[in-house]
């Protein structure tokens, strides 16, 4: 739930609208303000609400400097494929929603200073999954750096993993990500790849987890299945806090847990320490 859907909520409980939150994670009710104030995280504990695409650009950019690229991609649809609705009419109602053409955002800007090669995926488009379109646009972003000899910043919020829209078109997309960044590692290129709440799927499994950095957010769910997907499978209790950024990090998955204020300077100080 974003911080936005949780002020809606609590405005429906009575109170006026547009002054409180209340967060998803401790219940504690807190003015909007000062959640905008923390980007989108809770004072009273730190829970990190999703966000825009729009914003977290907004956060990690120097004001001014971002510059979209490939903004006129658009998907297709394959299989002409249908559940509740069709992939077009999906496709339709998500642009109208975010003001995205698709998931994923890329483009050059600058992080303190720092000119860099930036990608986000945003979980409000079909729960930021991977088809072709958030395929091409980060292969793209992807050999742009190498071209440019630019640091890489990916950010994932990508709950839906794969696309299952556009079956084999969106699966291929695991590889050909994973392709890019393997020349562009041995062109001696620096990729740092933030995970936040949620990064699942094939997007775990292809380029979310192939940085040289890897940051996370706090208590974000980062995995293949899912917790409730893996314990039906398994039919085993399975450790506490499992496909959590702390668990993760405990096992040697990600390299740190950065708060969401700090991200923008922890990745300057990357950039730096790594001479780029």
């Amino acid at each position: 739930m974003s911080w936005q859907e949780a002020s809606e909520t609590k405005r429906k409980r009575g109170v006026p609208e547009g002054l409180w939150v209340r967060c998803p994670g401790c219940q504690a009710t807190i003015f909007r303000k000062e959640a905008q104030r923390r980007l989108g995280t809770c004072p009273e504990c730190n829970y990190h609400w999703a966000i825009s695409a729009q914003e977290r650009i907004a956060q990690m950019l120097d004001e001014g400097t971002f510059e979209e690229w490939d903004a006129d991609l658009v998907a297709a649809d394959p299989l002409n494929f249908r559940d509740r609705k069709t992939y077009k009419q999906r496709l339709i109602d998500d642009r109208a929603a975010t003001g995205l053409k698709d998931a994923a955002v890329v483009g050059c800007g600058r992080i303190r200073a720092r000119k860099v090669v930036f990608g986000v995926t945003d979980s409000r488009f079909i729960m930021g999954s991977m088809g072709s379109v958030v395929g091409e646009k980060l292969t793209r972003a992807i050999e742009r750096a190498q071209e440019m000899n630019l640091p890489l910043i990916i950010v994932s919020g990508s709950g839906g993993g794969a696309r299952m829209h556009e079956g084999i078109f969106s699966l291929m997309q695991m590889a050909k990500t994973s392709a890019a960044l393997a020349r562009f590692h041995k062109s001696g290129g620096l990729f740092i790849s933030v995970l936040t709440n949620p990064t699942m799927g094939g997007v775990a499994a292809s380029f979310a987890s192939l940085g040289d950095v890897v940051f996370a957010e706090p208590k974000a769910l980062i995995g293949f299945a899912g917790p409730r997907t893996v314990k039906a499978t398994i039919r085993i209790e399975l450790p506490k806090g499992f496909q959590t950024s702390e668990f993760l990090l405990e096992h040697g998955f990600i390299d740190r847990i950065v708060k969401r204020q700090d991200l923008k300077s922890e990745i300057a100080r990357a950039i730096d320490y790594c001479k780029k």
